[in-house]
């Protein structure tokens, strides 16, 4: 077996069942995990992190090989597949768990993150601001096995065929030079 070059983004950017599907459909994506990240409790629970209380965000981490897929390409699809001008939201998912960041793992992903920012706020055609949250990552906490793959067991669900599927169709039109090739 060949050894990959690995290495890991975690994104918050709304509902992780939303997330994950349009990162799964990237070349060079190794894995995508929903979880947790952000907050101020241990190995919180789903039901804990809905509260609002832990602090923590819904988030995915994406352990991807750099050679087929970089972490600015990461950032592009990130910032498209939601909407980070708006604060602790997205859609009808509202709360602080839902918030847009980006964990960043070390200074290159920091800067980086905030380059791209900064680059993207300058072209907001509406002038509003980017609201999403640059992080330290301290620590991903995997989420439970149910939210695994969530579209790809449940695409006939309702939220699934109104929420997730345009996203997958925006990705899939918008950035096919990064999608996955499709085995014949």
């Amino acid at each position: 077996m060949n050894h990959v070059n690995k290495e890991t983004a975690v994104f918050g950017g709304g509902c992780f069942w939303c997330t994950e599907a349009v990162f799964k459909m990237l070349r060079g994506v190794i894995s995508v995990d929903p979880g947790y990240a952000g907050g101020k409790i241990q190995n919180p629970t789903y039901e804990e992190v809905s509260s609002g209380v832990t602090g923590h965000a819904e988030v995915i981490k994406i352990d991807y090989d750099p050679a087929q897929i970089g972490y600015r390409d990461l950032l592009t699809v990130f910032f498209a597949s939601h909407d980070p001008t708006s604060l602790d939201r997205q859609g009808n998912d509202v709360g602080t768990h839902y918030r847009s960041a980006v964990f960043y793992a070390d200074s290159r992903q920091k800067e980086a993150a905030e380059g791209f920012i900064k680059e993207l706020q300058a072209s907001v055609p509406s002038g509003q601001p980017i609201v999403t949250g640059l992080e330290p990552l301290v620590r991903f906490y995997p989420a439970e096995n149910y939210h695994r793959d969530y579209y790809a067991r449940n695409s006939s669900q309702p939220y699934c065929q109104v929420i997730i599927e345009p996203k997958l169709q925006k990705a899939q039109r918008d950035f096919a030079e990064l999608l996955r090739k499709r085995q014949a």
